[in-house]
């Protein structure tokens, strides 16, 4: 762990030591929503914290550059819920370290999608272009089912689409080099790839937007990001307030009006 994450991390449990004391009340009133910075985080300032603090809470929200740190978080206290991953990422995430953490509800999601700086359409791929795609593993399964769908690669017969790696390309005739990069550094990768995928949070605080994708994708409920909280917390009232602000009529309002282009969820659809 870098200084700056322990430095982060330290400053969040100090926060959390401060205003904790109220969960130990009968009604807890101060809320801490962590989320990557750029969407997510936006839709909580823009559409959740005026809904919640109409009810009386007291809200902050704690943007993050990375996957690692929210989750963490998250489980030691120092937030009471975060915005930023999908259920793959999150169960496998939980698991491998061995935290208490449930999902709460989807929330609309700007789908991971390929940009060029260089290219002005996916029909000017020529052999041997470079392809930057996320280096986590779900994320990385996702670019490479988008690959195969638009005809760049072909995977393996039987490929499980929610743990392709790289192993199970079973032809690649343009012979692509597929870089892998942490997902926060690839709208920066775009000076120097052909190619390269993004995943929404990430292309749309670096300005990128949905519309100047030359690629999207066709974004299932399985990578639809959620709102995470400890799985202890999940009956308690604040975070039936909390996911009845994302229910709310008026957070469909502020999805239509700010986050154009993103996959809706499925009770914003039946609405």
């Amino acid at each position: 762990m870098t200084f700056a994450r322990r430095s982060t991390l330290a400053a969040l449990f100090a926060l959390s030591a401060t205003i904790a004391l109220p969960s130990f009340a009968q009604e807890k009133k101060e809320l801490v929503f962590g989320a990557t910075a750029g969407p997510y985080a936006d839709q909580i300032k823009v559409g959740i914290k005026p809904l919640l603090e109409k009810k009386g809470y007291r809200v902050k929200v704690v943007e993050f550059n990375d996957y690692i740190q929210p989750n963490h978080a998250l489980a030691q206290g120092a937030l009471d819920a975060n915005a930023f991953q999908h259920i793959v990422y999150l169960t496998k995430f939980a698991t491998e370290n061995k935290l208490e953490l449930s999902e709460l509800l989807k929330v609309p999601t700007a789908p991971i999608a390929i940009y060029s700086k260089k290219h002005k359409s996916l029909g000017e791929v020529k052999d041997g272009a470079t392809v930057a795609l996320p280096n986590d593993p779900t994320n990385a399964a996702r670019a490479l089912v988008v690959l195969e769908q638009i005809g760049w690669v072909k995977l393996r017969e039987g490929y499980d689409p929610i743990r392709a790696s790289e192993k199970d390309v079973a032809s690649n005739p343009k012979k692509l080099k597929l870089v892998p990069l942490e997902a926060a550094q690839l709208p920066r990768s775009l000076d120097d790839t052909d190619f390269s995928f993004v995943n929404g949070n990430f292309a749309l605080a670096s300005g990128l937007k949905l519309t100047e994708a030359l690629a999207l994708e066709k974004t299932s409920p399985t990578y639809q990001n959620l709102v995470a909280v400890r799985t202890a917390d999940k009956d308690k009232p604040w975070v039936k307030d909390i996911a009845d602000a994302y229910r709310s009529k008026e957070f469909l309002a502020v999805t239509e009006k700010n986050f154009a282009g993103f996959v809706k969820t499925e009770y914003q659809q039946g609405r």
